[in-house]
């Protein structure tokens, strides 16, 4: 996309500057407007007095020295602190998902020499839909005095754990801490703050503060938050101890809340078919992008070149969520989230699955470390204007170059859309020559992740193809293979709600870069290969879009040499899957897609039968309703009309 550069060493209007030194100023009145694509640049410090306006809806960068200021005053010289004279805009509301806005970046200042107040336009998904949720945000400002979140949401925080409390998280201890003094201001940049939203939808609003209408007008409802912006981050981040407690058996023990770890930690990386067991929730972080421009993630994993680097190699990450996506309920109670996003990373450092790790202004994200060796991680090297990651050039062939031996990472990305061609699911495949086949038992090399409550998803494979039928609960996001001895195997793709996916769509990457459209062969001259029930198998092509025919497809790396079928191709065992579900606080049966009824019983440790169902309906998720004040451990019995069974214990 072309980039207008719009350097400024004069006044918007003539004004007299002291004090601080001040290199752009925008006078009373007077109105500057960046728009978008526009990178207006500052070598100096910046101003706003009066009713002076920036309206940016493309870019700044301001980068200073000590002694410069940013700063908006009265038109007496005293310090403006209500907003609305520097304004980031969400360009277009009504899709903010996709939409641009506006960014600015500050390098160099001293924090005490920022006093100016910054609006930010405000909208993002909702991440629930009833009053039990919690928004997640990061806060990028400085000093901010959590009171104020009340008037820019247009409701009423207090100070009530339960009722509509304001939390931040706690990497050491695994908790969410709840402010008892709303008169606290914000002090932790990359904080993970999570804001109730009982009584009202965080997702978008009817700005309660009134922001000046400059052409073009934007339409749709925006929330607007204020505060001074943080410039550069003291020092980078010290990764080590995250969840450093113990959880006890199942997640059992208590936090200083008097709530069971179980209740509300959830870890998809190792949580797939022993959670709470090894390291599951250990090594684990939660952050918000500390400053108002996109921080890239993509390249964090492994040291680049001296030329082009981020100036980061946490040698031992594991992965990231970067959006924790949209939660919708089905008529069963149950629910599943679209749009959340996984990426891990290959022992290379080479990203795998969602690749386009872009943490936008005010967006969170979850990191989770293979061990706990000490790493840092510096916030203010990873800024970009850009909404798409930093392309791999004369740095990553020199990584190519390094790790040559092992090859590139492949992945195949299925990307299930409903009857409108709209995402609601995705998965991935990846392939590499170090990559292991079958059953992942080391955290030192693995890149997979769990499905948790995605309706599609692939199954852990057998050596020779098809269902492990050990793992049938291994229930998996990405998975991997080894691409030479797994070469034309079949991966099993699975799809539990072929009522609302109705389609899928390839997205392919080599070393987490697209391919060209309509490309099928790969660097190695082999390509990714999809087989539907009852079909012939077929290669799979960047951007293709096939109809889903059954709830079974066949994935491959490499054209099989014949079609016959592996021995594991059936499973033996029905793929009936007992989920908790921590937005229910509940845990949910969905059921194997071949099943049309279904009987459940559930029993205590004691042998006392606690529920029972018949005949239920299993073409939908069932809620498995306990009493959470009741804490005990369960047997779920699940009988098809088959007579097929399934028994898995549950904790509550």
């Amino acid at each position: 996309m072309r980039k207008n550069l719009f350097a400024i060493g004069l006044l918007a209007a003539a004004y007299s500057v002291q004090a601080q030194n001040i290199l752009v100023h925008i006078d009373d009145t007077a109105i500057t407007y960046v728009s978008d694509g526009t990178l207006l640049y500052s070598g100096g410090g910046f101003q706003t007095r009066g009713s002076g306006i920036i309206d940016v809806h493309g870019n700044i960068m301001i980068d200073g020295v000590s002694g410069d200021g940013l700063k908006t005053i009265t038109t007496g010289g005293a310090n403006k602190t209500n907003g609305g004279n520097i304004v980031l805009r969400l360009n277009d509301p009504n899709t903010y998902a996709s939409s641009t806005y506006g960014q600015l970046y500050i390098n160099g200042l001293s924090q005490s020499d920022i006093t100016g107040i910054v609006t930010k336009e405000f909208r993002t998904d909702r991440h629930g839909n009833s009053n039990n949720y919690f928004q997640q945000i990061a806060m990028p400002f400085f000093g901010k005095a959590l009171s104020s979140l009340s008037t820019e949401f247009g409701k009423t925080f207090n100070t009530s754990r339960y009722d509509n409390p304001i939390l931040k998280h706690d990497n050491t201890n695994v908790v969410s801490v709840h402010y008892t003094n709303l008169s606290s201001t914000t002090s932790d940049p990359t904080g993970y703050y999570m804001l109730k939203s009982k009584n009202n939808d965080l997702n978008a609003s009817t700005p309660p503060v009134s922001l000046p209408t400059i052409a073009p007008t934007p339409t749709g409802s925006v929330f607007t938050i204020h505060g001074q912006p943080y410039s550069n981050l003291a020092a980078p981040l010290t990764l080590q101890n995250g969840g450093n407690v113990n959880f006890g058996t199942n997640g059992t023990n208590k936090n200083m809340y008097n709530e069971q770890y179980n209740s509300y930690l959830a870890d998809s990386f190792e949580g797939t078919t022993t959670p709470w067991a090894g390291t599951f929730g250990k090594n684990f972080y939660q952050f918000g992008n500390p400053f108002l421009t996109n921080i890239d993630l993509s390249r964090i994993g492994y040291n680049e070149s001296a030329s082009v680097t981020d100036g980061n190699a946490v040698s031992n990450i594991w992965g990231i969520e970067y959006n924790p996506g949209t939660v919708v309920t089905l008529p069963s109670g149950s629910t599943y989230s679209t749009g959340f996003l996984v990426q891990t990373f290959h022992p290379t450092g080479i990203p795998v699955g969602d690749t386009g790790l872009i943490i936008k202004p005010m967006q969170t994200f979850k990191m989770k470390l293979r061990d706990n060796s000490p790493q840092t991680l510096n916030f203010n090297t990873l800024r970009r204007f850009s909404g798409t990651v930093r392309a791999a050039s004369t740095d990553y062939s020199v990584v190519a170059a390094k790790t040559n031996s092992n090859g590139t990472v492949k992945q195949l990305g299925v990307i299930g859309l409903d009857a409108n061609g709209k995402e609601v699911a995705r998965t991935y495949y990846v392939v590499s020559a170090s990559s292991l086949t079958g059953h992942q038992s080391s955290i030192a090399t693995t890149v997979q992740a769990s499905a948790g409550k995605n309706m599609i998803g692939t199954f852990e494979e057998a050596i020779n193809g098809g269902y492990d039928n050990n793992y049938l609960n291994y229930w998996l996001y990405i998975n991997e293979a080894n691409e030479s001895n797994f070469k034309g195997k079949n991966v099993k793709l699975v799809n539990y709600y072929t009522d609302i996916v109705k389609s899928y769509k390839f997205e392919i990457k080599e070393n987490a870069e697209p391919v060209s459209g309509g490309v099928h062969a790969l660097s190695s001259g082999i390509g990714f290969y999809y087989k539907a029930p009852n079909g012939t198998v077929q290669q799979a092509k960047q951007g293709d879009v096939i109809p889903v025919t059954g709830a079974e497809y066949d994935l491959y790396y490499g054209e099989p040499s014949n079609i016959v079928l592996a021995v594991n191709e059936t499973a033996t065992s029905p793929k009936t899957l007992v989920i908790y579900d921590p937005a229910i606080a509940n845990y949910f049966v969905r059921f194997d897609p071949n099943w049309k009824k279904a009987d459940i019983e559930v029993y205590d440790m004691s042998g006392k039968l606690v529920i029972s169902r018949k005949a239920v309906d299993a073409s939908r998720d069932f809620v498995i309703e306990l009493d959470g004040k009741i804490k005990n451990s369960y047997v779920v019995k699940v009988v098809s009309e088959k007579g097929e069974v399934v028994n898995t214990k549950i904790l509550k």
